[in-house]
């Protein structure tokens, strides 16, 4: 519930913002006419098409995951990004490297800055076992798989595979991204599989 109404949050602020930026820019536009000064690019907002940048570095605070995430748009006209993300998770006593792609749509035609994206990746990290294991069984209440798995102190390798579903926003006149996602994902480790749910808010630094 928590995660779900930061989200709704985040999109009411986006939304907000957006609106206020898109009367300022026709405010500019307007005053750009009329002393006549060239003004045809202007309204554009730098790279990364629609998106207002080509490159964002930045932190991401989730749920599960925390830590550095990089968004590059390889084709910009069309919407293209690639995220990394080298995160560690808090409660599992782990760290992971996950890779995505990502497709970006703009939501308003006149706040070109505020986008949803769709995409999909892979994942692999290493985890301590009893850390792991209770994460998933203290969710799943077995007692029994809690105190079995409890003194497993190896470190495990694990991978699997992410789905995101985000939106973000490239704040006009500064180098700042803010977005929100939803990424749940599947993992494997030592013959088991299980399936996370993780939401997350980041902000980037973009150029």
């Amino acid at each position: 519930m928590k995660k779900s109404f930061l989200f709704l949050l985040l999109l009411t602020l986006a939304l907000g913002i957006g609106q206020v930026s898109a009367q300022t820019k026709k405010t500019t536009t307007k005053s750009g006419k009329s002393s006549g000064s060239k003004g045809g690019g202007s309204s554009k907002g730098g790279g990364g098409g629609s998106a207002g940048y080509t490159t964002g570095i930045g932190l991401r605070g989730g749920g599960f995951a925390s830590g550095l995430t990089v968004k590059h748009f390889f084709n910009p006209g069309k919407g293209a990004a690639v995220e990394g993300l080298v995160t560690t998770e808090y409660l599992g006593r782990g760290a992971r490297f996950t890779l995505l792609l990502e497709k970006h749509w703009t939501i308003l035609p006149d706040v070109k800055n505020l986008q949803w994206y769709l995409g999909a990746g892979l994942h692999a990290g290493a985890y301590r076992g009893r850390y792991y294991y209770l994460v998933e069984y203290r969710r799943k209440k077995h007692d029994r798989y809690y105190y079995a798995y409890y003194t497993d102190d190896q470190v495990y390798p694990v991978f699997g595979a992410d789905f995101v579903l985000g939106l973000e926003y490239k704040i006009p006149d500064l180098p700042l991204v803010i977005s929100a996602d939803y990424k749940p994902y599947f993992d494997v480790y030592r013959g088991n599989s299980a399936v996370f749910q993780d939401a997350a808010v980041s902000v980037r630094f973009s150029f």
